[in-house]
């Protein structure tokens, strides 16, 4: 009777459409969690915003925007947060101005209640003209 040995299952490494599909997926939860604007604050205060190779990563993920991938983003904020952060004056915003975060977090919050209903939403978009208009007057 002969025996076989049993075979290991099959790592990430030696099996390399499991090794991709392990780091999208990866990629994907962290892209992801750009859409809390707390957890933006937080990776700011601990100044990872500002390493060089951060940075570059955050270059890497805007991937992330095309149609192929952007379908797996269940957080749009996700994407818009991924563009801003391409920008200095954001992640020193992030990092120097907690009142930032808590627009951002309220702008989240005003999107979310509204977006289903297009009377609040067109309320809301008026006013926000009305208040740029505001500001650029009075710049």
């Amino acid at each position: 009777m002969a025996t076989t040995a049993p075979t290991a299952p099959a790592t990430p490494s030696a099996d390399p459409e499991a090794a991709n599909r392990a780091r999208f997926e990866l990629e994907l939860e962290f892209v992801q969690a750009l859409a809390n604007p707390f957890y933006l604050h937080s990776l700011a205060q601990q100044n990872i915003l500002e390493q060089p190779a951060f940075i570059n990563y955050l270059k890497y993920l805007l991937y992330f925007q095309e149609k192929d991938y952007a379908r797996f983003i269940h957080y749009p904020h996700a994407l818009h947060h991924l563009e801003l952060l391409q920008h200095a004056q954001f992640r020193n915003a992030m990092k120097k101005d907690e009142m930032f975060r808590e627009y951002l977090n309220q702008q989240q919050f005003e999107h979310w209640r509204t977006w289903k209903d297009p009377t609040k939403l067109n309320a809301t978009l008026q006013s926000e003209d009305t208040q740029i208009q505001q500001d650029m007057v009075h710049q």
